[in-house]
């Protein structure tokens, strides 16, 4: 198998990502804890391995893409909903199988407006979008449901056995047993102030 990702140990002053190696069909599930600094850890790490931050520690060997949020424009929407059709031909590569896998749900029509959509569903949309147009992706299972996490995880780990791969930045430990690797991310709780007070710099030289 190929690797994908090399870690060989990211250290800040607040934590520490032990190294790990990312192959071929594997899912890396990369355990952040919870709580007020865990979005910040997120976007610090997914930056890092999707290559917008270059790390001395990480090696990419094939670009990552993270499997963003559906943003939408409330203006727009307002007078011009979006639908999923109008979506996935702007976003998708309509000649990837991923772009017409949203419709292997029977509710799920060219025409429905996305803003209709459950949490689920629309995290599916982007996911298959990202699919679309990479075999390799960081994502997370922010916003799901246990079953919503658990089903979206699994359309994961059936997408990346064919020469994919993924690195799931988590929160909770449910996807434990289900993971290539499961990696736990060491905290210094010595530098964590308060939560209601804390926002991590991590970009800080």
């Amino acid at each position: 198998m190929s690797i994908v990702l090399e870690n060989k140990g990211i250290q800040t002053d607040y934590f520490y990502v032990p190294p790990f190696v990312l192959q071929e069909g594997e899912v890396v599930v990369l355990f952040l804890y919870n709580g007020g600094y865990y979005y910040d850890t997120e976007v610090f790490l997914r930056d890092i391995f999707c290559g917008k931050i270059k790390h001395e520690n990480v090696i990419l060997n094939r670009k990552m893409s993270f499997v963003d949020y559906f943003r939408r424009s409330y203006f727009r929407d307002t007078f011009f909903p979006l639908t999923v059709g109008r979506y996935l031909k702007k976003n998708a590569d309509l000649k990837s199988p991923f772009s017409n896998k949203i419709y292997e749900d029977e509710c799920i029509k060219k025409e429905t407006k996305i803003e209709k959509l459950p949490g689920t569903l629309r995290k599916l949309l982007s996911l298959y979008v990202t699919l679309s147009k990479t075999k390799d992706i960081v994502f997370d299972l922010a916003g799901l449901d246990p079953q919503g996490a658990e089903f979206t995880f699994k359309i994961v780990k059936d997408a990346v056995k064919e020469g994919g791969s993924a690195i799931l930045l988590d929160h909770f430990e449910d996807m434990k047993d289900h993971a290539s690797k499961y990696i736990e991310v060491e905290w210094n709780k010595d530098m964590l102030p308060p939560l209601k007070e804390f926002k991590l710099n991590l970009y800080k030289k």
